[in-house]
């Protein structure tokens, strides 16, 4: 059987998500004190609004985002609002936050595979959502690798998504 590592080894590490308490706290330093810029205005998504599950169920949850490429993957910053979901519990055992999934992605035809593996090797489904530009499921890898492991299944209407996001549009 492989292991998390030969799983995630041929996939594309494509953002690193961080809870924040703040986000507009959090953007300011990232462009300030890091030089990380082009975060577009934060959207305020409704976990319900895309069917996205938090332990198999679908919940009211909401929680403010944004993300900017910078230097080959996306930097997302999420901010809990209310509801329950792993970024709410993410900052509740954090309350200042921190660097809570690490995303990697490859072609939609190969996330049931890539899924698949991570549930034989004994990872549980911490949420999942079914999007027109990818399927994302997150699983709860904080043990192995100290943070929760996003697989997305990026579909074609995402890789167009995904290069307009690069140019920063």
């Amino acid at each position: 059987m492989k292991n998390i590592n030969s799983t995630v080894a041929g996939l594309e590490l494509a953002q690193i998500g961080w809870v924040v308490p703040d986000i507009y706290a959090a953007v300011k330093f990232l462009g300030g004190a890091l030089g990380i810029a082009g975060f577009p205005e934060p959207a305020h998504i409704r976990a319900q609004d895309l069917d996205m599950t938090y332990h198999g169920k679908v919940v009211a949850a909401e929680w403010l985002t944004t993300q900017t490429y910078n230097g080959g993957a996306f930097i997302e910053l999420i901010q809990p609002l209310s509801g329950q979901s792993m970024f709410h519990d993410y900052l509740a055992k954090y309350p200042a936050g921190g660097t809570q999934h690490l995303a990697f992605r490859l072609p939609v035809s190969d996330f049931e595979r890539i899924t698949n593996e991570l549930r034989e090797q004994g990872y549980a489904v911490i949420s999942e959502v079914d999007h027109p530009i990818a399927r994302m499921a997150f699983f709860d890898t904080y043990q192995t690798l100290g943070v929760a492991t996003e697989i997305m299944g990026i579909t074609p209407e995402g890789w167009n998504a995904i290069k307009q996001m690069e140019k920063g549009g």
